[in-house]
């Protein structure tokens, strides 16, 4: 136990050393408290990043609503650069709240064609990659949203980027091509043995019949709706399909 005069004497040695520290600029108490700030680069850096994030942003935001605005002078006068930014990640897309719906159904089939050792060429026969998509879907609890939809929405979209001549008139066309081209190539290497290094598709059309007023049956005399059948040119892929 100390006694009041010692805590005292330790109290005094303790101001003493402080004040003594505070006089010298050594390490003390009051010099750790001391905060000098982050290194002027790092500052520097920060301010740089900051402003690029905001810079993006804006331009973003700018190319976006142009995207999206009604026809204006300056969308026109920049739709190369606008397009160019938003599609395809950042293109606007409202089926999602108001979906259109299926005017026709389409059954879309493929063969494939593969080169002999001898140099003859081998033609598979049709292959319904509809159907496979309709059985994936068919009695599933957790139906896959690529096999509803990703085969139907490839050919919805060459439809709107290709004329009847199926001549892709601009990159985005050429790029819808790509992508319907290696879904239905994979989609047949999936369900066939071989290898095979070009494709053809084929569409049938089938269009819906308008609903009638109170659900009756149509008259006898109705005829059929117009089946069409449309085919695609034969397409190079890279070699699919297991030996």
């Amino acid at each position: 136990m100390l006694s009041g005069a010692e805590v005292t004497d330790v109290k005094d040695t303790r101001q003493a050393g402080a004040a003594s520290a505070v006089q010298d600029g050594g390490g003390g108490p009051v010099d750790s408290l001391r905060y000098a700030g982050p290194p002027r680069p790092l500052n520097a850096a920060t301010g740089i990043a900051v402003a690029l994030c905001l810079a993006v942003t804006l331009v973003h935001v700018l190319l976006v609503f142009l995207y999206v605005a009604p026809p204006n002078v300056m969308s026109q006068a920049y739709s190369h650069q606008v397009n160019a930014w938003v599609r395809p990640y950042f293109e606007q897309n409202w089926r999602l709240f108001a979906p259109n719906p299926q005017s026709a159904n389409r059954q879309i089939s493929a063969r494939v064609s593969s080169t002999a050792p001898d140099g003859t060429t081998q033609v598979s026969g049709w292959i319904d990659l509809t159907a496979a998509d309709d059985a994936a879907v068919k009695h599933s609890v957790f139906p896959s949203h690529t096999a509803q939809n990703m085969l139907r929405q490839a050919w919805n979209a060459y439809l709107k980027t290709h004329g009847t001549d199926n001549r892709p008139h601009s990159e985005r066309a050429l790029m819808i091509e790509k992508y319907l081209r290696n879904i239905a190539a994979e989609r047949v290497a999936a369900q066939r043995d071989g290898t095979f290094d070009s494709i053809q598709l084929r569409v049938v059309s089938r269009p819906v019949a308008a609903p009638r007023a109170g659900g009756a049956n149509p008259p006898a005399t109705t005829a059929p709706a117009r089946t069409e059948t449309r085919y695609l040119p034969w397409w190079k892929v890279v070699s699919h399909g297991t030996d």
